[in-house]
Parts: C-alpha cells; sequence; structure tokens
C-alpha cells in the first residue's frame, strides 16, 4: 500500500507541472512524468537496487554490492524482500521527477534520458546506501556499531523518510541542471540579464485546477511517503500513526504561513495585498519535505514550528534564485533542496529520547537525541556531514551529466523548437489539441453546447 501511494505521487508531479507549463509543452511534460517511472523501473532493477540495498560491507558503506536485477542467488525472495523492492524503486522514481519539473521546456529528451538514467541507476542510489542501507556509513539503521562499520558520531544520520536521501538529491541534480541550462527565453530574453516574470496568461488557463489538484495528490501520497517508511506496521502501529500526524502538522502550518507571509514579503498591489495560489502549495510542498527526515521522531509542536520555519527557507530560496538568475520552471529547488536541507538539520534539534527510542533503537536513544531533548549532538552532526556529502556528491555527477551533455551540444533544445514548443517538434502536436473523429458532427452555435 506504501508503494502505490508513493508511485501516485507521480500522477502529482504530472498534473502540477502541466499545469505550470505552456500549453505547447503539455505532451512533453507528461511524456517524461512516464518515463521517470517507466525507464526507474528498469534501471532500478537492474541496478539501482543493489547499489542501495545490496551488502555494503566490503565498501565500508559506500556502495551496495549485490542484489543486482534481482539475482536470485543473493536476493532473499520472499514477500518482504519484493515489497521493499517495490517501495523503494517509487521513492527512486520521485527522485528523477523533481529534476524534469525544474528543467522543464528547454531541454531535449536526449539529456531527459542520460541524467534520468544516471541518477536513478546510480548516482541516487549511492546516497540510498550511504543512508538507509543498514551497513551504509552514514545510516542510523545499523543495529551494531563495530569497528569494522562504525555509526557515524555513533548516531548515524537521522533522515527517516527522506528530507536528505530523496529530496535533497534531486535537488541537488536539479540546481545544476537548470544552472547548465540557463534560463527560459520568456523569462530571460536578453542573455546575462535579469529574470523577468511570467506573464499571467503564459500557463494554460486551467492550470490553477491541475497545480491544485497535483499538490493534493501529493500530499495524499505522502502519508505513504513518510508512513510506511516504518517498514513494518506491527510492534510499529503508534510510530506510524504518530509520522502522518506531525506530517500533516507541518503540511498545513507551511501551506498557511507562506500564503500570508508570502503576500506581505510581495507588498500592495493596488493598494491591497494579493494571496497566490502558488505560495499556498509550495508552502505546503516545503513544510511536508521539510518534515519527512524527523517526522517519526518529534513532537507535534515540533512539527508545527518546522513547517513554520520552512515558510521562510523556502520563500528565501526563491528570492536567492532570482538574484543568481536560476530559472526553475516549477520552484523544485527551493522545496526540494532547500527544504530538505532544512529538515535533516531540524532532525538533529528536535528529536525526542522516546520517539527516537521507538522510531531507531532504544540503546542509544539518550545519545542520538535532538540537542534540544538532550542528546550529545551526534545526530546534529552525523546531519551536517550527511549534507555536505549529498551535495559534493550529487553535485560533481551533475556537473560532469549536465556538463558533458552541454559540451556535446545535446542538453538545450535550439532557440526556433523553445519558441514553437517541443510538443510540435518531438511529438508531432502541430496544431493543439482538438477532438478526435468519434462520427459526431460538431455544429457552430451562438451559445451552450456545440455538439
Amino acid at each position: 500500500i506504501g508503494a502505490i501511494l508513493v508511485f501516485f505521487m507521480q500522477t502529482g508531479f504530472a498534473m502540477l507541472e502541466v499545469g505550470t507549463v505552456n500549453k505547447k509543452n503539455t505532451s512533453n511534460i507528461l511524456l517524461k512524468n512516464v518515463l521517470d517511472a517507466s525507464v526507474g523501473s528498469i534501471v532500478w532493477w537492474l541496478t539501482g537496487y543493489g547499489i542501495a540495498l545490496g551488502g555494503a560491507i566490503d565498501s565500508y558503506g559506500f556502495i551496495g554490492s549485490t542484489h543486482f536485477a534481482l539475482n536470485t542467488d543473493d536476493f532473499a525472495g520472499q514477500g518482504y524482500s519484493y515489497g521493499m523492492w517495490l517501495f523503494q524503486w517509487a521513492f527512486a522514481a520521485t527522485t528523477a521527477t523533481i529534476v524534469s519539473g525544474a528543467v522543464a521546456e528547454r531541454c531535449t529528451f536526449t539529456a531527459y534520458i542520460t541524467y534520468s538514467v544516471c541518477l536513478t541507476g546510480f548516482v541516487y542510489p549511492v546516497v540510498v546506501c550511504w543512508g538507509w542501507n543498514t551497513q551504509g556509513w552514514a545510516s542510523a539503521w545499523k543495529s551494531v556499531d563495530d569497528d569494522s562499520n562504525p555509526l557515524l558520531f555513533g548516531c548515524g544520520v537521522i533522515d527517516f523518510a527522506g528530507s536528505g536521501v530523496v529530496h535533497m538529491t534531486g535537488g541537488v541534480a536539479a540546481l545544476v541542471g537548470s544552472a547548465f541550462l540557463k534560463p527560459r527565453k520568456a523569462r530571460q530574453p536578453v542573455t546575462g540579464g535579469p529574470l523577468l516574470t511570467l506573464p499571467s496568461d503564459y500557463a494554460p488557463e486551467y492550470g490553477p485546477i491541475f497545480q491544485t489538484l497535483g499538490t493534493l495528490v501529493l500530499w495524499m501520497g505522502w502519508y505513504g511517503f513518510n508512513g510506511v517508511s516504518t517498514l513494518y506496521i506491527v510492534n510499529y502501529g503508534l510510530v506510524a500513526a504518530k509520522t502522518m500526524v506531525t506530517t500533516t502538522i507541518a503540511a498545513g502550518t507551511g501551506a498557511v504561513t507562506t500564503l500570508f507571509v508570502g503576500s506581505l514579503m510581495d507588498g500592495k498591489t493596488d493598494g491591497q495585498y494579493t494571496l497566490k495560489l502558488g505560495n499556498v502549495q509550495n508552502g505546503l510542498l516545503g513544510g511536508l519535505v521539510a518534515v519527512t527526515a524527523s517526522c517519526s521522531v518529534i513532537e507535534p509542536y515540533a512539527a508545527f514550528v518546522i513547517g513554520f520555519l520552512s515558510c521562510f527557507v523556502y520563500l528565501g530560496a526563491v528570492k536567492t534564485l532570482d538574484a543568481l538568475r536560476v530559472d526553475d520552471v516549477v520552484l523544485a529547488i527551493p522545496v526540494h533542496l532547500f527544504c530538505g536541507c532544512f529538515g535533516v538539520i531540524m532532525a538533529g534539534l528536535f528529536a525526542t529520547k522516546e520517539n527516537y527510542a521507538n522510531a531507531y533503537y532504544s540503546d542509544r536513544a539518550d545519545d542520538c537525541a535532538g540537542v534540544f531533548y538532550g542528546g550529545n549532538g551526534s545526530s546534529l552532526a552525523a546531519g551536517g556531514v550527511f549534507i555536505l556529502s549529498i551535495i559534493a556528491w550529487v553535485g560533481a555527477w551533475s556537473c560532469v551529466v549536465f556538463g558533458g551533455l552541454r559540451n556535446m551540444g545535446l542538453l538545450r533544445v535550439e532557440e526556433h523548437v523553445e519558441e514553437e514548443g517541443m510538443d510540435k517538434s518531438e511529438h508531432g502536436v502541430t496544431t493543439g489539441y482538438q477532438p478526435g473523429n468519434t462520427g459526431v458532427e460538431l455544429a457552430a452555435v451562438d451559445d451552450g453546447s456545440s455538439l
């Protein structure tokens, strides 16, 4: 059920993105969303799962080396094992989709396939190995701290459902990709000039409907994302239920806070403040991302604090991207990279001893609890090291992939393709979306239906 909920988030991403891009790129962005899961299923089967969750003791917790292509010689073909494969594949597809939204409307299909395969099949699985593999060097899931595979600072990183593993990985790749691609012509008509605000009619008239639908679908899917990350329900029902409660509080708080603070930051228009739908949507998602690391180890009040503060992280990141002239179509970088980084830090501050003992291991809860609850700071330090490691690893490989594609002239579509839209050049859509030939004659009428 958890895997299905997380997989259904692909629908949410698709709706959110199709409601944001110009109509001339509709088929292109939808195709990429379908392929995120489709291509991801193949490369996750062949290499991704083995690198992520295969045996990693020989590499000192850096990279897995078994379970490739679900090899029956080393893959325990039990129901739980197959369920784990499916659940983790859905997470991998989510990571790739974060990038596709940020680089939309000017990235070639060749570049898309290339970075999607590299990210899902190698770059992201290595981060999973670090943070979630029971032998990963930064993982808090290790049951034993021994000399051959020690816990990072004696605790490992608290990243329960992936603020760092999933969201930061996708966010860093999105940032590098957007930087190499440069802004869309619609936002930067003059090369090197400031980024312009898109006209109100840039997105299709149905845009707000699909954006809202996508946001709500993602919120629903997040209950699988966070709640089912307990990986068991027997003896973990309390942890799962509390996780869903903290997820809900952070989401709602992020939405409401960003709606009003964003309005105040924008100032008055024609003498009055305006409440923007985009702020409430991305504020909600930012709150969800920020609480994902700590959702199982915090109290409800802490979820409120995290959701509240994520508003300022998100809004500040949006201003930062504009200042750096980085064009992120769906604002995935502020939501996933910045709020994800913030979330990992918050876990090292707000984790309680009791919740840590319930979600992880009781024998080290006194030391590994958050700083605000008497912990010795080890979890916070592990979180800092983990954040820097993700930025370095994902950033370096993203530079190799996107930089190589740019040097080969395969990264960005030609200017006339961007102007005409990729639906026409890559998918054969030449006249927009017209009714199919159903055998029913359409007649023009003055009002009402034309059928």
